[in-house]
Formats: structure tokens, sequence, C-alpha cells
């Protein structure tokens, strides 16, 4: 791998340079362009990735979902009540062990799904980029995950 010439060293500490910011600021982005879309239904955006989990998974434990999230108890607990009160899903316990916390979709919690399901197409078009660039960006995200979970 060759060098840059002295006069073309890239500053460490300048915001252009960063990574992160870039990642930082994309993220935050993406997250106020679904926020009209999910005011529609009446979530926040951890709210919205907590119901397509359950939308696959109906009766997954909390633990589980945590893992999926990468959430800890202590930010899942108070988003799952909320989404209780809101009569989308019922937290209870597991049959077989009564200490383990599963999760079941309510009738709204599945007929949400419906309104849900043109959301990612919408997001799709705002973020632009044809799909090969989109399943890179995703990749490039996953390798990014791994390596700074370590």
């Amino acid at each position: 791998m060759s060098k840059l010439p002295a006069t073309e060293t890239l500053d460490p500490l300048a915001l252009e340079n960063q990574v992160c910011f870039a990642m930082y600021s994309a993220t935050n982005a993406l997250i106020r362009a679904y926020r009209p879309l999910l005011d529609e239904l009446s979530l926040t955006y951890p709210q919205y990735l907590v119901m397509m989990v359950l939308w696959k998974e109906s009766g997954i434990s909390v633990k589980i979902l945590g893992e999926k999230l990468h959430l800890d108890s202590g930010t899942l607990t108070p988003l799952l009540k909320r989404l209780e009160t809101k009569g989308l899903v019922i937290r209870d316990r597991n049959k077989d062990d009564e200490r383990v916390r599963v999760l079941h979709l309510t009738g709204d919690g599945k007929a949400l799904q419906q309104k849900a399901k043109k959301i990612p197409e919408l997001m799709r078009c705002k973020v632009g980029g044809d799909s090969e660039e989109l399943r890179e960006l995703k990749r490039l995200s996953e390798k990014a995950l791994t390596h700074l979970q370590g």
C-alpha cells in the first residue's frame, strides 16, 4: 500500500475526515426521515424495530429480542411497557420457565403490520442509491458493528 505524499496527508482530527461523524450524521438524518412515516403508526423508531422483530417472531423472549436489537433490558423494558400500554403487545411469562418473559402481538399489533408494509420502499426512495449500493452499505455497516462489538 503506497503512502500519500506529505502534502496530501489527511488531518486525523478534522471533522470532515471522520468516518464516525459521517455515520452519526447519516443515522440521525435517517431516523428523522422515518419520523413522519412512523408518526402515522404512532410509533417511535425503537418501537418500530421491536414491532418488526415481533411481526416475524411473536412469542420471542425479551432476552432474545434484546440480543437481536442490541438493546439492554434497561432500555428495552420501558419501550415494551409503552407498546403494551398502546395495546400492541402483551408481555407474558413462559409456560415452561416463569422467569422468562415472552412477547406476543395483540390483534392491533398484528394489524399494524399491514400499515407498515409501505415504509421500507418509501425509505429506499428517500435514501437513494440502487439495490447493490444499499446492500453494500448494509454489509459495511454490519462489518463495522461486528468489529466494534469485538
